[in-house]
């Protein structure tokens, strides 16, 4: 297991992190989990056993149960606070007032102390928002999290799912007020949808940002379950919810790419994408939201995998998305000077 920087900050996380969506067994995403204690303390043992040290949750997931789950089975673990990085997220639904949701300060200061009380902890590594609130003006929600950041409530914080230009504009605003600025973005990234590279990634690696994939699977599409012949079936964590969204003639022709380099190299399916995030250097941290213990196991030996320079290029091209303006155009106008800047040794 590698170690990687957290962006721009000095907390090294693991390259493989533990999510724990699966953990409980109520609200809109049971369908992906239904873990229950005795189970979340053996993947969680498990995990840790193999070098992960970042631990992911959100207080909306399984109605806080999750949090509860998380937060009990490190107890349960004896795991030493200062070898374990926790990261939580808030902005959904908790409650039916319409003050239990969004990125408001006071739902931020009451959340952040709930997820606390779910997770007995005294602090929160990694402070994260879920969702981006329109309503909420960004400089509210970026000064009651730095409140939470000078209380020692909260050690850094992060977003999960935002624009890149939501998230240029928060940190032009953490600059000019001189507040904590975000240290990583979460978000989803797989072979099977690469939408993130369009304006995200460059962004994020513009920025400093660490980034945090979640489904690097597709939601098990890539498990090695699924192929053009076999459907995703009813036992199936792509059959119970067709989640995220993926362009399936194109995911398709990725599997039968990953499936053919599976059987040459005595890999999964799933250990070949995961490995494939891995190899990119804009990618921090994969988060592994696994149920049963011998899905975990096949999860982290993606770390021994080593895809070559042929292998990468023949994944890159059968995943590329379409050309989409203003990108092509960058590419045909720019293209040149990139060059000159490659030719000289430094990145473009």
């Amino acid at each position: 297991m590698r170690y990687n920087k957290l962006g721009n900050t000095g907390l090294f996380v693991s390259e493989l992190a533990f999510g724990t969506m699966t953990f409980g067994a109520s609200g809109p995403f049971a369908a992906m989990g239904k873990v229950e204690q005795a189970e979340a303390d053996a993947l969680l043992a498990r995990a840790i056993e193999a070098g992960v040290n970042l631990i992911d949750t959100a207080d909306t997931y399984s109605g806080g149960d999750s949090e509860r789950i998380t937060g009990q089975a490190l107890k349960n673990l004896g795991v030493r606070r200062d070898e374990i990085v926790v990261a939580t997220k808030v902005f959904g639904d908790v409650g039916t007032g319409p003050n239990a949701r969004g990125s408001s300060r006071g739902h931020i200061l009451d959340a952040a102390h709930a997820s606390l009380e779910r997770l007995q902890l005294d602090h929160i590594d990694l402070y994260q928002l879920h969702g981006f609130d329109p309503a909420t003006p960004i400089e509210e929600t970026l000064t009651a999290l730095n409140d939470l950041v000078r209380q020692g409530v909260v050690r850094y914080i992060g977003v999960s799912n935002w624009a890149a230009w939501q998230i240029s504009k928060a940190l032009g605003v953490s600059a000019l007020h001189h507040l904590t600025k975000f240290a990583s973005l979460q978000a989803y990234y797989t072979l099977a949808a690469r939408d993130l590279e369009r304006e995200i990634a460059p962004m994020a690696q513009s920025e400093g940002l660490g980034l945090l994939v979640w489904s690097p699977l597709a939601g098990g599409l890539l498990s090695g379950k699924v192929n053009r012949t076999q459907d995703a079936g009813a036992g199936t964590r792509r059959g119970a919810m067709a989640f995220p969204p993926v362009d399936m003639n194109r995911a398709y022709s990725v599997i039968d790419v990953l499936q053919e380099l599976a059987e040459q190299k005595d890999a999964t399916v799933a250990q070949l994408a995961i490995a494939w995030l891995l190899h990119q250097p804009h990618v921090t941290s994969v988060l592994l939201g696994t149920r049963k213990l011998e899905q975990l196991n096949d999860n982290l030996g993606a770390v021994d995998v080593t895809l070559s320079a042929d292998e990468l290029r023949r994944l890159s091209e059968v995943s590329a998305l379409p050309a989409e303006y203003p990108g092509w155009m960058l590419d045909m106008w720019s293209g040149a000077r990139a060059q000159q800047l490659a030719d000289a040794g430094r990145p473009a």
